[in-house]
């Protein structure tokens, strides 16, 4: 799998788990979050409340343009569905 930059604190008790073990759960979280923050994992977890239109956006294609942005817009916020 190609490895993404990204800082993760992972906390392990040292004296429990050699070495291996610890790059092994790093390994297996770097898995998790690949397919976690795909797009569309992303749209199918989340909506976006549009207060400026008093509008709840449902629809993929919007979202995907809303998540892709930079900076949101005023009173446009991403929420989780979960």
């Amino acid at each position: 799998m190609n490895r993404i930059n990204r800082d993760l604190l992972v906390l392990f008790n040292q004296e429990l788990m050699s070495p291996q073990a610890i790059e092994h759960q790093v390994d297996l979280l770097h898995e998790l979050l690949y397919d976690v923050e795909k797009m569309d994992n992303l749209v199918v977890a989340h909506e976006a409340i549009d207060l400026n239109k008093y509008k709840i956006i449902h629809l993929p294609v919007k979202l995907k343009e809303i998540i892709r942005k930079q900076e949101l817009k005023p009173f446009v916020f991403l929420n989780c569905k979960n």
